[in-house]
């Protein structure tokens, strides 16, 4: 079956898990660990424990050891609709040192509803919980807009201590392509907030400057490899996911181009059309639902490091990616049964998952050993 010509992506599939409880297949036993409210995102603590962000505006504090779960205070007032809510959940480099978290949520403000991001302090009380201190927001997205999709608001720090943010569209097509605005874009801030210099826009001023690279849709997975290289996964529209290789102030097309069309039936052109716009490493029709990126380096799947892995919602899916220099592939899909909101590596080398709390998901936090 072909869309404007170009073979629909092949799906393979390997059943592994059973609907719920621990199960065991192929490659990993999985275990349903602790429930959580509509989780979005997490990050292990130097001393393994776990913070897990949901999306009604609580962080909590879960620790693996004991199975204990206490409440971080101070988290900034979330505006829960839709797609958006409390976000993703990320530690400075140096968080041993100095405790300091990153946190991304939706907030109201003139003209709707935009992605921000805040950074704090943690204190922890020795209870279980703890509070955020200092927190102010050092990003917003420019300009707030109606409706309730596509904030993106994924955080990653680099080697050198850079913060990058995915800050999507919006579902508002144009922004994307316009350096007046920072959203449909990827981009590198220092880790207070501030430009900086050497970014490619940085001498245009303004949001523009923030900008790495543009022409983004909603970009939830952003991941370094071992190089330092930054890859991104995103939704497409109605076809046309994407993992993407990110470079420089280029343009990765949308909404101009696309290997998916508009939900309203109007054709995009695909990325072959214009060659002047990244095309995507790997594109994907049917979609996968792309929710999150890691890339695995640990001690429990040996077999695995150097891979990435990308949580599937739409998909109930876990998608592993081999790479080849600048060249991916989609090389297994382990059938999850659920929506896969996040994929993070935990301190043994273990997978970590959170299932998706919305659309009829139980917000099981989920680990993945080797099957015995």
């Amino acid at each position: 079956m072909k869309r404007n010509g170009r073979p629909w992506a092949l799906v393979v599939a390997v059943a592994l898990l059973a609907a719920c409880g621990t199960s065991t297949g192929n490659s990993f036993t999985t275990t349903e660990v602790v429930k959580f409210d509509a989780p979005w995102a997490m990050a292990f603590l130097p001393d393994g424990r776990l913070l897990v962000t949901e999306m009604a505006g609580v962080l909590k504090l879960y620790d693996p050891a004991n199975h204990g779960s206490g409440v971080v205070g101070g988290v900034p007032a979330v505006v829960q609709k839709g797609q958006g809510g409390l976000g993703d959940v990320a530690l400075h480099p140096q968080f041993a040192s100095n405790q300091l978290i990153y946190l991304s949520y939706a907030e109201a403000g003139e003209g709707g509803v935009g992605a921000a991001v805040a950074r704090a302090r943690l204190v922890l009380d020795g209870q279980g919980g703890g509070a955020l201190e200092d927190l102010h927001v050092i990003w917003r997205q420019v300009p707030k807009t109606s409706g309730a999709g596509h904030f993106g608001h994924r955080l990653a720090f680099d080697r050198d201590g850079k913060l990058w943010i995915s800050s999507s569209e919006r579902q508002k097509f144009d922004p994307a392509q316009d350096l007046n605005s920072n959203l449909g874009k990827i981009l590198r801030l220092n880790d207070d907030g501030s430009v900086p210099a050497d970014n490619p826009f940085a001498a245009k001023g303004g949001v523009a400057a923030q900008v790495w690279s543009l022409g983004h849709r909603n970009v939830l997975g952003l991941a370094f490899d071992a190089s330092g290289q930054l890859w991104a996964n995103e939704m497409g529209p109605r076809g046309g996911d994407e993992l993407n290789r990110i470079e420089r102030g280029a343009n990765y097309g949308y909404p101009i181009v696309s290997n998916g069309d508009h939900y309203d039936g109007r054709t995009i052109p695909d990325h072959v059309t214009r060659p002047e716009f990244h095309a995507p490493a790997i594109s994907w029709t049917p979609v996968i639902s792309p929710s999150s990126l890691l890339f695995y380096d640990g001690a429990l799947f040996p077999q695995w490091r150097g891979n990435a892995f990308i949580g599937g919602l739409s998909s109930e899916s876990l998608v592993r990616i081999e790479f080849q220099g600048d060249k991916a592939r989609e090389a297994e899909r382990f059938d999850m049964r659920r929506r896969i909101r996040a994929v993070r590596q935990g301190p043994d080398g273990a997978l970590w998952l959170l299932e998706d709390g919305t659309n009829g998901g139980k917000g099981w936090l989920l680990r993945l050993t080797p099957a015995s």
